[in-house]
């Protein structure tokens, strides 16, 4: 498959926004996150203290970027009006060239994400422009059109195959009778295998801020959510978490599955089941015309019913996209509507100090017959015993 999307889906990104952008009494906007960059014009690159940003307007879309990315967004065929400036800081201001490009007056939206200072700077560069704060393109991103979907789905698939490779190399061990693999092994090994697929399968790569990874967790390491690979070997009786992911033309998928080695224990398949049970209820609760905070409540109420509320430490979970942690937030805090074309993460998890954690993770299309999985990794601890 080919991971770029065609000029004709940024084109019509772009005048999706314009019509937002007319409704609200905007003439113009401006992003300079480098995921909004690329969302709007398919350019992707190393985000630094070089300025990129994208200036829509009615009539235009102009990229700004810095001399040394010229030439790598004409070979990405950035989906946008080429504006270049020397070099940061730079004699004159980067932003300069391109005010002097749109001119002045009218209303310009910036996201909320833009930095205080950044604004305040382009504010005094074009004074005669009425900034306003609008989360434009936040909004437009939460609806994936079919082409991205498609990216997701595959993503999907080869986030499902990099579980497999790390179990296939701890079987390989296992039958070697050699050392088991330490967390930072395993973490590197289902990387070279995302990303190897990927070239052998794909044609023009999209190497965006992430193209492969993930984290892997063994015994009481794995009662931190967000610790990071170390030189932990799996041991036998271990409960260990492979939390992976990858990002396919941009767009992300994540698939993470709770495995035990060895025989489970009594504690380990009441965790286990609570953490399933509370996945599986919270996934068949992400339907369409659902609030994100009321999916989160059912989710996480399975765990507090079963007694284990002292052992939550997160959410059940977040929107995917061009990033891997965007909105929704499958949160309390959020009364965001589900609607069709949203992929969200169905991830609670159940996090036990001087033990481990149990966390199973779907990436999960809403579509308006229900919450679809697009990873399918068996799930049930039954599956997911290492002997």
């Amino acid at each position: 498959m080919r991971q770029r999307l065609d000029p004709e889906i940024y084109a019509a990104l772009q005048d999706d926004l314009r019509a937002r952008m007319a409704a609200e009494g905007v003439d113009a906007l401006i992003v300079d996150d480098h995921h909004d960059v690329a969302y709007l014009t398919g350019f992707f690159h190393f985000a630094n203290e070089r300025p990129a940003a994208v200036w829509l307007s009615e009539d235009d879309c102009l990229l700004l970027v810095p001399a040394l990315e010229a030439d790598h967004a004409q070979r990405q065929d950035a989906a946008a009006e080429l504006v270049v400036y020397d070099e940061y800081p730079g004699v004159e201001d980067p932003f300069a060239a391109l005010f002097r490009r749109v001119g002045q007056g009218g209303r310009a939206a910036y996201s909320p994400g833009s930095a205080a200072g950044r604004v305040a700077q382009w504010a005094k560069l074009a004074p005669q422009i009425d900034w306003v704060m609008d989360d434009l393109v936040g909004r437009a991103r939460l609806i994936k059109r079919p082409e991205e979907i498609a990216l997701h789905r595959e993503a999907a698939r080869i986030s499902d195959a990099m579980i497999e490779a790390g179990l296939s190399l701890i079987r390989e061990a296992i039958a070697a009778g050699d050392p088991m693999p330490s967390e930072a092994e395993l973490a590197s090994h289902v990387t070279r295998h995302g990303i190897a697929m990927m070239y052998e399968e794909h044609d023009d790569v999209v190497v965006s801020s992430l193209l492969a990874g993930g984290l892997v967790y063994t015994g009481p390491n794995a009662a931190y959510p967000h610790g990071l690979p170390g030189a932990t070997r799996l041991q036998p009786g271990d409960t260990f978490i492979l939390s992976l992911g990858c990002s396919v033309g941009g767009r992300f998928a994540e698939s993470e599955r709770t495995f035990v080695f060895g025989e489970p224990s009594a504690d380990q398949r009441r965790y286990h089941e609570v953490a399933s049970r509370a996945q599986h209820i919270g996934t068949e609760a992400l339907v369409a015309g659902a609030l994100c905070n009321d999916a989160n409540r059912q989710c996480l109420d399975v765990i507090r019913d079963a007694g284990m509320g002292q052992f939550l430490r997160h959410r059940q979970g977040h929107g995917i996209g061009i990033w891997l942690h965007e909105p929704p937030w499958i949160e309390d805090g959020d009364d965001t509507p589900l609607a069709p074309g949203m992929v969200v993460s169905s991830e609670p998890g159940l996090y036990i100090p001087g033990h481990g954690g149990y966390r199973i993770s779907d990436t999960v299309l809403i579509t308006p017959e229900g919450p679809e999985r697009l990873t399918n990794h068996p799930r049930t601890l039954d599956e997911c015993v290492i002997a």
